[in-house]
């Protein structure tokens, strides 16, 4: 069992059991990590901050760290690193330790495996006397810290070095150069014997911390196996660790493939069977977050993977968490998105609706660039790089989807000004149609021959729109042609029957009645407008209502003896086979 504190060392089981149909059930066994190993450590008292005043200070306080852990495992052949004074220890050799340089997804990792190295070379080297290290005094006779920043052990390229920033400030920590580089120098000096004489030794402190198990129960398994598979080493890794973590990996990748697969099967499902359901597939992703932080736990843990495999296993298992967190994001906003919409207040197909699901989309891409920084920083990339990267990205996106862009902005555009809703009839550049659906891209509208259009957002939100669906009434504007010859008494009894036909008519605004006129003196014929309103605007009754009155008004007009005036038609005519003049015939039709 690794012996250094790390801040997510106890697991908090969570069990997600699923099924589907009666035959699929899934069970998933999650674990979530929280900061109670140091708390517990910090409750009991045993946590002492490593003395690093000095070069000698900070050399010792490991020195001593050390060698106490080493005590341990030997008399105890486990390391219980949630016992609070077995942790006290351990900070006290990682406070010795400049770990600013360390990515945080593999800091503590990483810092244990150079502690283990640094405490290996140290064991081979002749040490100074504890009097030649420099304490405080040896530097105040130096002429203070900027004179004695730093100090390299004699014969060695281990270098303790003040700290000039961060939570260490001021404190002498072995350096991030050292840090960097302590593995490539253990290797350098493997071969070669402990030292007898100095300070004590922890002999094969480097091969427990890569072979020894996690576990005291697997501990006890591996010590039954032959001494090839304790010992044994491939590509880094000792023979037994290799079975446990093809296992290990072949459950992860099931567990991923399955949430992944019920994720996308079932939440299309369950948006038609309620929001709780839809809620509920929300577990998915959430477990697709969580399996590779318990696979990663148990590589740390349980099956102890060290140095380049873990730190390999480490980056990935945490990539394809911030990439399942992505997917976590874009549901929930999805998930809050429809919740609004879900009030009773709310069109779930209108320009309302819309513009909360873009809001929601909006609000989920500033959480995923959020999570983006975050989880280049956790990995160990300089914000700097990922700012050019965010920069450069998002300059070739909007490069690439210029014409995205221009439609969301239309869509925008029309979310503002609601020009019509589902349901809706509006006519624009000569299309006439009724309002289908209003989408992030486009709108679809079933025209009044029956065919359906597909019209982008930003199209529409150019174009000049008529909302005949929102017209409060039908008007009617008609202009009856009556013969010259007529004589003026038939005139205005044409006009009295018109009016008497509309007077109190069905679907009247009293705001607005009929109007019947004699308007005007054409060329063939007299004229009279009539105009009269419909309300409600029911197309349907408003067709009866003018059929109805077009027939009352044609039955008293031939009861009366009014005809109606009727275009002139010229027609030419041949006489014969012969070239002769042509007739012109007047008739009306």
């Amino acid at each position: 069992m690794r012996w250094w504190p790390k801040v997510d060392s106890l697991p908090r089981q969570c069990r997600v059991t699923l099924s589907s149909a009666g035959i699929l059930l899934l069970v998933a066994v999650f674990t979530v990590w929280v900061p109670h190993a140091v708390a517990a450590a910090a409750e009991h008292g045993a946590i002492k901050a490593a003395d690093t005043s000095s070069p000698r200070a900070t050399l010792v306080s490991f020195i001593d760290g050390c060698n106490e852990i080493h005590d341990l495992i030997k008399s105890q052949q486990y390391f219980d690193r949630t016992a609070p004074d077995n942790v006290g220890t351990a900070m006290l050799v990682l406070d010795c330790i400049d770990m600013s340089e360390l990515p945080a997804f593999a800091r503590f990792d990483r810092a244990a495996e150079v502690a283990a190295c640094l405490k290996e070379i140290l064991d081979r080297v002749e040490l100074p006397l504890e009097d030649d290290i420099p304490d405080i005094k040896a530097i105040e006779a130096a002429g203070g810290f900027e004179k004695l920043s730093q100090w390299r052990i004699p014969g060695t390229r281990i270098t303790i070095a003040r700290v000039e920033e961060g939570p260490q400030k001021h404190e002498y920590l072995f350096s991030t150069g050292t840090v960097d580089r302590a593995v490539e120098y253990f290797r350098q000096i493997e071969s070669r014997p402990y030292r007898t004489t100095g300070p004590k030794v922890s002999k094969d402190l480097y091969r427990w911390y890569v072979s020894a198990p996690g576990d005291p129960r697997l501990a006890a398994f591996v010590a039954r196996l032959p001494e090839k598979m304790q010992r044994g080493r491939f590509w880094g890794l000792a023979a037994w660790k290799w079975p446990g973590l093809l296992i290990a990996l072949t459950v992860v990748v099931a567990l991923m493939v399955t949430a992944y697969w019920l994720q996308v099967r079932l939440t299309q499902r369950s948006r038609k069977k309620g929001l709780v359901r839809y809620w509920l597939t929300l577990l998915f992703p959430i477990a697709a977050v969580l399996i590779p932080w318990e696979f990663k736990r148990i590589a740390q843990d349980d099956l102890t993977i060290r140095g380049n495999p873990l730190y390999f296993l480490s980056f990935f298992a945490t990539t394809a968490s911030l990439l399942a967190a992505v997917v976590v994001i874009f549901a929930l906003s999805n998930r809050v998105a429809e919740s609004i919409i879900a009030s009773p207040r709310i069109n779930p197909q209108g320009l309302n609706a819309q513009l909360i699901r873009i809001v929601s989309k909006l609000l989920s891409l500033v959480a995923v660039a959020a999570l983006f920084l975050a989880g280049g920083q956790y990995l160990g990339i300089p914000v700097a790089t990922l700012l050019a990267s965010a920069g450069v990205g998002g300059l070739a996106l909007a490069f690439g989807a210029q014409d995205t862009l221009k439609t969301l902005f239309g869509t925008l555009m029309l979310m503002a000004d609601k020009p019509f809703r589902v349901g809706e009839r509006i006519i624009f550049n000569k299309h006439d149609g009724v309002v289908e659906d209003i989408g992030l891209r486009s709108t679809r509208i079933r025209l009044l021959t029956g065919h359906q259009m597909t019209i982008p957002n930003d199209e529409l939100a150019r174009s000049d729109i008529e909302n005949v669906g929102r017209r409060p009434h039908i008007r009617k504007i008609a202009d009856l042609h009556i013969p010259l010859d007529t004589p003026r008494e038939k005139i205005e009894k044409a006009i009295a029957i018109i009016r008497a036909a509309l007077e109190d008519h069905e679907g009247m605004d009293p705001e607005f009645p009929p109007r019947v006129f004699f308007t005007d003196f054409l060329p063939t014929a007299f004229n009279i407008r009539v105009i009269y309103w419909y309300t409600p605007p029911s197309y349907w009754d408003f067709l009866a209502l003018n059929e109805k009155v077009n027939l009352e008004i044609y039955r008293a007009f031939e009861e009366q003896g009014i005809s109606f005036s009727l275009p002139l038609r010229v027609a030419h005519t041949s006489i014969d086979s012969q070239e002769t003049p042509l007739e012109v015939k007047m008739a009306k039709t």
